[in-house]
């Protein structure tokens, strides 16, 4: 999730090691910076490789197995500016606690963490909450404040269970619209290969639904309403499913570019496109700007005529008023 969520979350947990009314904030603090520090991962880039970011963003740092030696590293960098307030066994663990379930978040999302690296290079994308999601983040502000202004550290325990409980919804809306989606599918005679739904950004209401079938993939929007269990569904797109397998060609698999598309394919869980309007473009299904669109949010440009050149990483964000109404248009309920 984003930085600032993944610190308070950090930050809420760590609380619950500070001994003294007076160490709270201190607490607080360490837990917050504890909580950011998984994605400095996000700092490992290349002029020369632009998946490098891609493969190691949410990698060995947000590992379940990496959190100890997290830990280590963090309390050696803070001991000599909080040594007077905690002994160093205390400030290991706030540091763990802290940057304990900073992976778990992350997967959460449906964008791919190695929780078990180095065990295995599995991506987890759980699907129960957005990249960005307001509400989550407010309630685990509110039960840090509410801790540190009255200075009891039971109210951040009252914010971690109503985000539990967020998280919770989440999972609960995934499931039901995994249903509404194999439903949609069998009605229009169609025998799902593969179903994926996840919400859409800053909300539980409003999903985006990718089945496979005929290896095509099609896409929907479906807003199911959590507390009146209403459902709308906003026909997408449909985009031929790319296979590199059988549409490499004459582009060599141990090649520079070869292998850039087996990395591409792994970071988007095999949810790969080919863009009919700009054929060299391999697009990942999983995301757009709107949720009934195929027309990709990020992909990778290749260039078979030079198997020996890295593909190139690019962004296709719309901000425009028109994107945005039409997303507030299906959040709503209304049609377009």
């Amino acid at each position: 999730m984003d930085l600032l969520t993944q610190g308070l979350l950090g930050s809420n947990l760590a609380l619950s090691l500070a001994s003294t009314p007076a160490t709270l904030r201190k607490t607080a603090l360490i837990g917050l910076l504890a909580g950011f520090a998984a994605d400095v991962d996000f700092l490992i880039h290349s002029a020369d490789d632009p998946l490098l970011n891609l493969e190691f963003h949410r990698h060995f740092t947000h590992s379940l197995l990496f959190v100890p030696v997290a830990a280590l590293i963090l309390s050696v960098l803070f001991w000599p500016f909080v040594r007077a307030s905690f002994s160093w066994p205390r400030l290991y663990a706030i540091c763990f606690l802290g940057y304990a379930l900073s992976g778990f978040l992350d997967a959460c999302t449906s964008y791919g963490t190695s929780l078990l690296w180095p065990l295995s290079d599995t991506r987890f994308s759980f699907n129960i909450i957005a990249i960005i999601d307001p509400v989550f983040s407010l309630l685990l502000l509110i039960g840090l404040a509410a801790a540190l202004v009255s200075r009891r550290k039971a109210l951040a325990y009252v914010g971690l269970a109503l985000a539990a409980a967020y998280l919770t919804l989440g999972w609960v809306q995934n499931a039901r619209v995994q249903a509404i989606t194999g439903s949609l599918a069998l009605a229009q005679g169609h025998d799902p290969q593969r179903l994926l739904v996840r919400p859409t950004l800053g909300n539980l209401w409003l999903w985006r639904s990718v089945y496979l079938h005929a290896d095509e993939y099609h896409v929907n929007a479906v807003r199911l309403n959590p507390f009146t269990a209403s459902v709308q569904v906003f026909a997408g797109g449909r985009i031929a499913r790319y296979e590199p397998d059988s549409e490499l060609g004459a582009i060599p698999a141990d090649s520079v570019l070869g292998q850039d598309i087996r990395r591409f394919q792994r970071f988007t869980n095999d949810y790969l496109a080919r863009d009919p309007a700009t054929p060299t473009l391999i697009t990942d299904v999983r995301y757009a700007n709107l949720p009934t669109q195929v027309e990709p949010l990020w992909a990778i440009r290749i260039d078979p005529s030079q198997p020996q050149r890295h593909a190139d990483y690019e962004l296709f964000r719309d901000r425009s008023r028109a994107n945005r109404q039409a997303f507030v248009d299906m959040l709503l309920g209304r049609e377009g």
